[in-house]
């Protein structure tokens, strides 16, 4: 493997399996994807089970162009069955015991970890201790610098996630990403519930001695806090076509600005701008417009 800076996604990979039909998601291959159209070097990290659907994935990620270190298991590939009440809300079945839950720390791993720049990964792919300790060994092995990013996108899941793992990853994290409503429940978890959510924040912060802490409220803006600073954008109003992917690809958008040199504050507003495109296309996956990849 050449000794690139890469950026990695590692953890769950599955399918949507919708009413109206299936399709491919993951978080950490959203986030590869995304940062892969801004021209830098990224692999997705995952595993499928050798069956129909896992060749399917391979595919998808082929005619995407996205690099992949995705292992074959002797799981099925993952899915998720979503439901839609009457109210239209979608009620989701991750299924447990997959290909993505039994990733091996593998030498080719290892090399890339080795290679690695920046990492996202969240609390759903700990959810069972083989990928756990394999994310864990990743991040122990990954570089440690001032360049060097480990973002924790905490994306609560179900009931996947305990308090330990998420201590856990709070301390092997530099940057964490954290939605309101996940800001309220870890809070909770860790015994500050009372105070405000940038009190809150700033807290996290300073006690696990982030580079980062970026939060997301939905319609109500976003903030990035460094040591000592902050940075507010509100969120623009545009004609959604669904929410899937949006925050995978604020992540991957801020994160490439970052590595390209880019202020805190104009990494934080070319993220929303491109999340909020993403919200205006179908899928989690679709092809950020030449204008705001010009922007980097």
């Amino acid at each position: 493997m050449d000794q690139q800076n890469y950026v990695v996604g590692i953890g769950e990979v599955l399918w949507d399996i919708l009413p109206d039909g299936k399709k491919i998601g993951g978080a950490p291959a959203n986030f590869a994807y995304h940062v892969s159209q801004f021209g830098l070097y990224s692999q997705v990290v995952s595993a499928i089970g050798k069956d129909k659907l896992g060749f399917e994935i391979m595919d998808n990620f082929k005619n995407k162009g996205l690099e992949t270190l995705i292992e074959q298991v002797e799981y099925p590939t993952g899915t998720v069955q979503v439901q839609v009440d009457v109210n239209g809300v979608p009620c989701y079945d991750i299924k447990e015991n997959v290909a993505w839950d039994n990733l091996p720390f593998t030498d080719r791993l290892r090399l890339l970890a080795e290679s690695t720049c920046a990492v996202c990964f969240g609390s759903l792919a700990q959810r069972n201790v083989v990928s756990r300790t394999t994310i864990n060994s990743f991040l122990d092995i990954m570089p440690d610098g001032d360049s060097q990013y480990k973002i924790f996108d905490v994306n609560l899941r179900q009931g996947f996630y305990t308090k330990d793992i998420l201590c856990n990853s709070l301390e092997r994290c530099n940057v964490l990403k954290i939605n309101d409503e996940e800001l309220v429940t870890v809070s909770r978890l860790f015994g500050y519930p009372g105070i405000d959510l940038q009190n809150k924040c700033w807290i996290l912060l300073a006690k696990y001695k982030l580079k980062m802490l970026i939060l997301t409220c939905g319609v109500n803006g976003s903030y990035v806090f460094t040591p000592g600073n902050i940075s507010f954008v509100e969120t623009p109003k545009v004609e959604i076509a669904d929410t899937v992917g949006a925050g995978d690809s604020f992540t991957a958008t801020f994160i490439a600005a970052i590595l390209k040199g880019k202020s805190i504050n104009e990494a934080h507003r070319l993220a929303v701008d491109v999340s909020a495109y993403v919200c205006t296309k179908a899928g989690a996956m679709p092809e950020i417009s030449t204008e705001l990849l010009n922007r980097l």
